[in-house]
């Protein structure tokens, strides 16, 4: 039997244990009729930016030829995206003298964090570099990839990635 409003041919939203549950999918879809309810336009407008923004991901995942909805990691992956995105945005703004633009873009990033997990200090990153590099036995250069997709699993969305990538190089160098 279909769930209501699920299209045949597409399997359920699964999250990682096989669930049907998708958590980040549910917050957003409340955040967003709160944000209806209470009539605020901008926390709206970005809302239905990260809406689009997934959205946008599963049609060009359906085009890959994989039928799946995508799961939190995923989500968490493109929220990252967009702050980082609208963080350069910001950046970029300032730099030419539009500030209003600028307070949009980092309003929108402050919107964009309410559904990222906390960031992880520097003592905390390094820590868990330590930890993926004990837990894949990595001792060289060329064990980079395996660390590097240890950290993904567990940390996506807490930490900036392209950091990540020097810091497991000069460690594993």
């Amino acid at each position: 039997m279909l769930a209501p409003g699920r299209l045949r041919g597409y399997p359920e939203p699964l999250d990682p244990d096989g669930d049907n549950v998708m958590q980040m999918r549910e917050r957003l879809s409340a955040a967003l009729k709160e944000a209806m309810k209470a009539k605020d336009a901008a926390r709206l407008s970005t809302l239905r930016l990260i809406n689009a923004a997934i959205k946008d991901r599963e049609i060009a995942m359906r085009t890959e030829g994989e039928a799946v909805s995508i799961g939190d990691p995923e989500v968490l992956g493109i929220l990252g995206k967009m702050v980082k995105q609208r963080q350069e945005s910001a950046r970029a703004y300032e730099e030419g003298g539009r500030l209003e633009l600028a307070e949009k873009e980092l309003a929108e990033v402050k919107v964009i964090e309410e559904f990222l997990p906390r960031q992880l200090t520097a003592d905390e990153t390094t820590a868990a570099i330590d930890a993926a590099i004990a837990k894949v036995g990595a001792s060289s250069i060329r064990d980079m990839g395996r660390v590097m997709a240890e950290l993904k699993t567990k940390y996506t969305g807490q930490m900036d990635f392209g950091a990540v990538g020097p810091m497991v190089k000069t460690r594993l160098g």
